[in-house]
């Protein structure tokens, strides 16, 4: 065998082996100003700020998946909404692809359940704020979308 090939095979064997994880992230947008939550220090990207959203179960729509994590993390009922975009971060062990999504609040307001710090911040204002790298071209094309955001926010409702 050539060593090319096993090159090849040892590629294809770490990719087999690396594990794959969905997850979603709601962007709420009211009076023009995103939702964004600072993670608890000791959480996995502690003090790093993330759109609100979490992990795909088997079997599970992600639309699903959003409504329920939003309502568990925020104590909020949603609506959601468009797919805004998609990102994905490779490791060594694992690939994770993330959802960004739309969402209109239908009923409660917004709590930090399992953050420890909710803000709302303008679009333009989201790069002064540290997001891991699978957020971040969710926050490139935020601040780069300020019609379509005033779209979204005049229906949601804290």
């Amino acid at each position: 065998m050539s060593r090319t090939t096993a090159t090849g095979q040892n590629k294809r064997m770490a990719l087999v082996r690396r594990k794959r994880m969905r997850v979603t992230a709601g962007v709420i947008v009211l009076k023009g100003k995103i939702l964004i939550a600072r993670r608890r220090p000791e959480d996995r990207f502690g003090g790093l700020w993330e759109f609100p959203g979490g992990k795909i179960d088997p079997g599970e729509k992600p639309e699903a998946c959003l409504r329920r994590e939003l309502r568990e993390e925020l104590g909020i009922e949603t609506r959601v909404g468009d797919l805004l975009c998609s990102s994905r971060v490779d490791g060594p062990h694992h690939s994770i692809e993330l959802l960004a999504y739309a969402v209109e609040v239908v009923s409660g307001k917004p709590e930090a359940h399992e953050h420890d710090e909710l803000r709302w911040v303008e679009p333009g204002a989201l790069g002064d704020y540290e997001f891991p790298e699978l957020d971040r071209p969710a926050v490139r094309l935020l601040q780069t979308l300020p019609a379509a955001l005033s779209r979204h926010s005049r229906r949601s409702r804290p």
